[in-house]
């Protein structure tokens, strides 16, 4: 039987994103995002939980959340979880569990609808604001 690793995450930005590169020159950037949500418990009470995530991206997907990504952005994120674990000086391990990023959507209105998958060599870009618009005439079905 298969197994599934998959994560699909809307949230906001909360530092801005670093590009990096690996000894190999293979871009990396890593940026946090927080998740909210938001319920009421028995008594009618409504509670907020805040989730922080460590997001990280490679290839042309760095490079591009590093271009349009900022602080406070809101966005998706749909990837896999990845653990890590690393020995400190003292000698005691530390684990870090991260979502490495396949794909993006910006979902912020200055980069909305710009879409990105780690597949793909650019984001979409937006139409000029001086096309034609298009008739029901104009459709092939």
């Amino acid at each position: 039987m298969n197994s599934l690793n998959k994560v699909q995450l809307i949230g906001n930005v909360t530092r801005d994103p670093e590009l990096k590169q690996t000894k190999s020159g293979q871009s990396v950037t890593t940026v946090g995002m927080a998740t909210n949500r938001v319920w009421k418990d028995q008594n009618g009470v409504k509670h907020d939980e805040v989730e922080y995530h460590n997001v990280v991206c490679w290839g042309r997907l760095a490079e591009v959340v590093c271009e349009y990504v900022q602080r406070g952005t809101k966005i998706f994120f749909g990837g896999r979880l990845q653990t890590r674990s690393w020995d400190d000086e003292s000698g005691v391990k530390h684990y870090r569990t991260e979502v490495v990023a396949e794909d993006m959507i910006i979902l912020s209105s200055k980069g909305a609808g710009m879409e990105m998958s780690s597949m793909d060599d650019a984001p979409a870009p937006a139409p000029a604001a001086d096309t034609e618009e298009i008739s029901a005439e104009d459709l092939p079905f």
